[in-house]
């Protein structure tokens, strides 16, 4: 519940707040805030992995892997934001909408093509929300995974050892 709360939040706050600030008037401030948001999003997740593999006591990622998950493609979809501003970067997007759309379809790997990256700049990001996909995402949805299965196998067993 608590979730499903947070990340309504960070939706709402992406749909909602003055990012038409970001862009070509400010590329370095842009690029910078979208860098440290990722690299302090990824060191957080990891974090939330290394608790689960190393199965420290009162871990919670159930509490915390999904918002930042949820931050991530919302960051990523204000780097799309940006570089659509900018004149033959990004085919397509128009609205904070189409951008989170596009985020969400390079991260399931569909491509329906209505949306392009032509820039290098938008194609650079769109590989690097891929690998940041494949590394940190995915290392965090397994873990969380993992999580739940073992604690699921603890409920239904408390005094088996293993």
């Amino acid at each position: 519940m608590v979730q499903a709360a947070v990340v309504t939040v960070l939706v709402a706050a992406y749909f909602l707040l003055p990012l038409d600030r970001l862009g070509p008037r400010r590329p370095v401030l842009s690029w910078v805030l979208i860098v440290v948001a990722l690299a302090l999003i990824a060191l957080l997740l990891l974090r939330q992995v290394v608790r689960v593999l190393l199965s420290v006591p009162d871990v919670r990622p159930g509490l915390v892997i999904p918002p930042l998950m949820c931050l991530s493609i919302l960051v990523f979809a204000t780097a799309y934001l940006t570089l659509a501003r900018n004149p033959g970067e990004l085919h397509g997007i128009a609205t904070r909408l189409d951008a989170l759309y596009f985020t969400l379809v390079t991260l399931a790997t569909i491509g329906y093509g209505d949306i392009t990256p032509h820039g290098q700049a938008a194609r650079l990001v769109a590989v690097l929300q891929i690998v940041y996909t494949f590394v940190f995402l995915t290392a965090a949805a397994t873990s969380l995974s993992r999580y739940l299965r073992d604690t699921l196998r603890h409920r239904g067993h408390p005094h088996r050892p293993e």
